[in-house]
């Protein structure tokens, strides 16, 4: 059996910087599943974190009903909700509660937005599990947002807490539920009536804190929409990028293998996504943690600060995949390393249209 894992395709996303949107990306995938028993779309398959998801089912509708199409009833879609497509589950996930498990089977029915997204991938076979799923023996995969609690800002990009950096006889015996990583991300809000602290009285109180906080804060803003044209002008995007991937080999990693040691992931390989940095690249040093090999997605996202001036292979290159062979270890693999930058950037306005959206809609409600 072959399997491939795409992840972050984020469909819908506002500055139209998702590329399965273009019909050169789209038929590269399509291609893939022409050679793939089973296709996995480990998280943010759908961009939710907005009021107008009725623009989003415009955009993505189309693109997840061909790939339905391009499978048809003899093979198989497993959906593993993410972050950004959190609606999709989350009354569900809430309701079950404690006894969420890692690799806990989905009702199809949890939410309409799913059963959206379930009936657009017809006539394949479909099924959804949450927060991970059992791949095959010693192959787990999760989206991976899970892993933002131990990074500081909580975010895909950050750095290490202190918290992460503890004695390896306090990791090994600590253990935490789904329930315990899924307590305060839904219907969390900013908190309000509270002064912002100056620089100086927060290096006071909480040096180390404050330090690891503005480093990484650093690192995020560079990855906002309207960052990135200054960045490039200045000539500081391939610094920024070799930032944010030291950040991810050094801090995503080991907190992505403290979640599975503290759910108690027995598995010889994990695949997980949500940080956008596919890897290992073929002949890249990559670092194990606990005995586990790790393997990371990459996005389908077009993120031109991090690729500005580069060429594929790159690490922040969309299109990256996972795929899975029966007798052979889970590798990396680029679907789009044949495509050019000026191939993969968004048009002038793309993203900014209409809100009308064709057929079913999906509510993040």
């Amino acid at each position: 059996m072959r399997t491939l894992v795409v992840s972050d395709l984020h469909l819908g996303s506002r500055p139209g910087h998702d590329v399965l949107r273009l019909p050169a990306a789209r038929e590269r995938l399509l291609a893939a599943l022409d050679e793939t028993d089973r296709l996995v779309l480990l998280g943010d398959t759908l961009e939710l974190m907005t009021r107008n998801t009725r623009r989003t089912a415009a955009i993505a509708e189309p693109v997840i009903r061909e790939v339905g199409r391009r499978l048809g009833p003899d093979r198989e879609v497993i959906v593993v909700p993410g972050n950004h497509d959190a609606p999709l589950t989350r009354a569900w996930v809430i309701a079950q509660d404690r006894e969420l498990v890692p690799s806990a089977a989905v009702d199809p029915r949890a939410s309409p937005a799913l059963e959206a997204l379930l009936s657009w991938l017809a006539p394949a076979r479909t099924r959804v599990s949450y927060p991970g799923v059992w791949l095959g023996q010693g192959v787990w995969a999760t989206h991976g947002h899970y892993l933002d609690r131990y990074l500081i800002p909580e975010s895909a990009f950050g750095l290490l807490r202190p918290s992460g950096r503890r004695s390896r006889a306090a990791a090994a015996t600590a253990t935490a539920r789904p329930s315990d990583y899924e307590r305060g991300r839904h219907g969390r809000r900013p908190r309000l009536g509270r002064g912002r602290e100056s620089l100086g009285s927060r290096l006071m109180s909480r040096p180390v804190a404050t330090v690891l906080e503005s480093g990484a804060e650093l690192i995020r803003v560079a990855t906002m929409p309207h960052v990135p044209r200054l960045m490039m002008s200045t000539g500081m995007s391939p610094v920024t990028a070799r930032m944010i991937d030291t950040q991810m080999r050094h801090a995503a990693i080991p907190a992505m293998a403290g979640v599975v040691r503290r759910l108690g992931i027995d598995a010889d390989h994990v695949i997980f996504g949500h940080v956008h940095r596919r890897g290992p690249l073929l002949g890249e040093p990559w670092p194990d943690r606990d005995g586990v090999r790790f393997l990371n997605t990459g996005s389908w996202v077009y993120e031109q600060l991090l690729i500005d001036r580069a060429t594929p292979p790159h690490p922040y290159w969309p299109g990256g995949a996972v795929v899975l062979e029966d007798g052979r270890p889970p590798r990396s693999i680029g679907l789009l390393d044949d495509l050019s930058g000026e191939q993969l950037r968004p048009p002038a306005g793309m993203g900014l249209g209409g809100d009308a959206a064709p057929g079913a809609g999906v509510s993040a409600g």
